[in-house]
């Protein structure tokens, strides 16, 4: 295939999860039913937690954030993997190809962030009782929100710009959407700043926000252990997978092994997040029984008041 630079190419071909006919239409059913219950999980949290005055907390605060986060990481992800599973021919724009890498980094990184927040939110409810509601007020968690969303359109903006100056030997990416080591593998200029500057970022942002502030006594971690642990076992996989993919040299895997780590990050933790979060907790399903109860008595009295 002729060499063609970024400025000739006009679109990319993406390789998908499988070449195989056969399977790409258990595989769209599969995706789309995770995307249908990561669209209706996150959406249905948001709105709880809006609806619900008892959940007007600094838990629930940033765990609405996080699920805005998943909502929109899955849908700049997922629609398009979708449409490939039944098109014949899997293209997608330059111009999307880089939009969809931005939106992907600031939504990878901001989950990054967000679970950490969320992480030193719980530590100061253990830890501190009687000062959390100092050390946690209005103020503080939405500097924290709004920190967690600089940092990733700052990084975001910094690492797309330096794919944006790479050019491509061929058009064909072996992955099912675009990222940043496949997109480096296939291009034919010097990836060495781009690997350097996406190594530091991936590690600032993976290995830093893992550190999270240590429970020193035995009651305090069997308390975070008991209140904490599915949470703890749905951020051990997104980082164990993001690190996989992003805290090695690009030559290290195979892409095969890329699009199983990639899904885990992408679509799995989505969906896992709201479950964790609502069939975990006493006081989502709490909230979630009162306000269905209150919006089935106000049905009743207009249809009641209309008759």
């Amino acid at each position: 295939m002729a060499t063609e630079n970024h400025s000739t190419v006009t679109e990319f071909i993406l390789g998908g999860l499988t070449s195989r006919p056969e399977l790409q239409l258990p595989l769209f059913l599969l995706f789309l039913g995770i995307y249908s219950i990561t669209m209706l999980g996150n959406l249905g949290m948001v709105t709880l937690i809006w609806l619900s005055a008892q959940l007007h907390t600094p838990m629930y605060y940033f765990l609405s954030n996080l699920s805005l986060v998943d909502l929109c990481y899955s849908s700049a992800i997922t629609p398009k993997m979708l449409v490939n599973f039944v098109s014949e021919k899997n293209t997608i724009s330059y111009a999307g190809c880089m939009f969809q890498l931005y939106l992907f980094i600031v939504f990878v990184i901001a989950e990054c962030y967000m679970l950490t927040v969320m992480a030193y939110d719980r530590y100061v409810a253990i830890c501190r009782p009687l000062f959390y509601n100092t050390i946690m007020s209005h103020q503080v968690c939405s500097l924290l929100v709004v920190t967690v969303y600089a940092i990733a359109l700052i990084d975001s903006t910094v690492e797309t710009d330096l794919i944006l100056k790479l050019s491509y030997c061929e058009r064909f990416i072996s992955h099912y959407f675009c990222d940043i080591v496949p997109l480096m593998k296939f291009s034919c200029s010097n990836t060495y700043d781009v690997e350097m500057t996406t190594f530091f970022l991936a590690g600032l942002n993976i290995i830093h926000p893992v550190q999270h502030p240590r429970i020193c006594t035995l009651e305090g971690r069997s308390k975070a252990f008991n209140t904490c642990g599915f949470h703890l076992a749905a951020t051990g996989l997104f980082y164990g997978s993001a690190t996989f993919m992003y805290l090695k040299p690009s030559t290290a895997s195979s892409l095969a092994q890329e699009n199983v780590a990639s899904v885990f990050y992408t679509t799995m933790i989505p969906m896992l997040n709201p479950l964790i979060y609502s069939l975990r907790n006493k006081e989502v399903k709490a909230a979630m029984h009162k306000t269905l109860r209150r919006k089935l008595i106000g049905y009743k009295y207009h249809y009641s008041f209309s008759g």
